[in-house]
């Protein structure tokens, strides 16, 4: 795709599982497996399923936080995982990643103009009495006052929190931000703020998005894109509007009938699925889901589905469409 900004060709990230005196490999949890995905410039890509689907995982092996099994990862057509650790160095101020948590990032003893403010010294891309005026812009644009700057990070409640988080990701100038669970330890009320200042900081300046979540309702109001995975891999992949319209994948329809209806008598029929999600280390064979589809055949018991084109930028990995 030529305006693609980022394009993940068949990635996989498989983690050896060890045992003995030795710790030799006994096998592997096939945490990402045979994921493709490409996201424009501006856009913002959900990526949504069940907690242990490997989402999170995907966000992480993008930037390269953890080393690829397979496959491909291409950045401004650039193969980050090929590049050496120099070279990398100087790209990661470009691709920047929000926690869930952010809290936990944080150091408990270092003010958050100071934490917010490291990143530009280690980058070296801000002389040190330039430090101070670049922090208190980006906590402007995220919300925050110029008093903030010398607090600690327990001073502050979760929203506050979440936003310190995305003003470290913002001050590097990035082009690319993958959200990693954002907004799912915050009450509904700070959950729409926190929304509505990635849509801002998109707007005025220019930023792609991977969003991570596991709330479809979340994703709806902030994604163009949405791609669902289900145990390392991708089951469905369709425009926003096309995917809540007309879902194809039973997964997928499962996950869009556990979203609240804002309105008691607008009934949806409620699709609830057997089972747990199967270990990533001992994946079923065929489709992954036909241990939990409640359509599943013979066929999905031994063949992978093909994840194929069925129109409208619609894909989906399914024998039974």
């Amino acid at each position: 795709m030529s305006d693609a900004l980022l394009e993940v060709n068949h990635l996989k990230k498989y983690f050896p599982i060890t045992a003995g005196l030795f710790n030799r490999t006994i096998g592997h949890i096939k945490a990402v497996d045979d994921i493709s995905l490409s996201i424009n410039r501006g856009e913002t890509f959900g990526l949504v399923g069940e907690s242990g689907s490997g989402k999170s995982t995907v966000g992480r092996t993008i930037l390269r936080l953890h080393e690829k099994t397979g496959g491909q990862v291409l950045f401004k057509g650039i193969p980050i995982h090929e590049l050496p650790k120099a070279e990398m160095r100087k790209l990661r101020p470009k691709m920047q990643l929000i926690f869930q948590d952010p809290y936990s990032s944080l150091n408990p003893r270092i003010r958050i103009g100071d934490a917010i403010g490291e990143a530009l010294l280690d980058h070296g891309l801000a002389a040190k009495e330039e430090i101070r005026d670049l922090v208190l812009e980006v906590l402007e644009a995220c919300g925050l006052s110029p008093y903030h700057y010398n607090r600690f990070p327990h001073e502050f409640s979760g929203g506050q929190r979440q936003r310190i988080g995305i003003a470290r990701a913002l001050v590097l100038n990035p082009d690319f931000i993958i959200a990693d669970e954002p907004v799912s330890a915050l009450d509904v009320s700070i959950q729409a703020q926190i929304i509505n200042l990635f849509q801002q900081l998109q707007q005025t300046r220019g930023l792609t998005y991977l969003f991570i979540s596991h709330d479809l309702s979340v994703v709806e109001h902030l994604c163009s894109r949405i791609g669902v995975m289900y145990l390392g891999t991708m089951m469905e992949m369709a425009p926003r509007d096309e995917l809540f319209r007309t879902p194809l994948h039973p997964y997928t329809k499962a996950l869009l009938s556990a979203i609240p209806v804002p309105i008691p008598k607008l009934k949806r029929e409620r699709i609830v699925l057997k089972g747990d999600i199967p270990s990533p280390a001992n994946p079923p064979a065929g489709c992954k889901f036909h241990t939990r589809c409640p359509y599943a055949v013979e066929q999905c018991k031994e063949q992978v589905p093909e994840f194929r084109h069925v129109g409208n930028d619609h894909y989906v990995a399914c024998h039974l469409v």
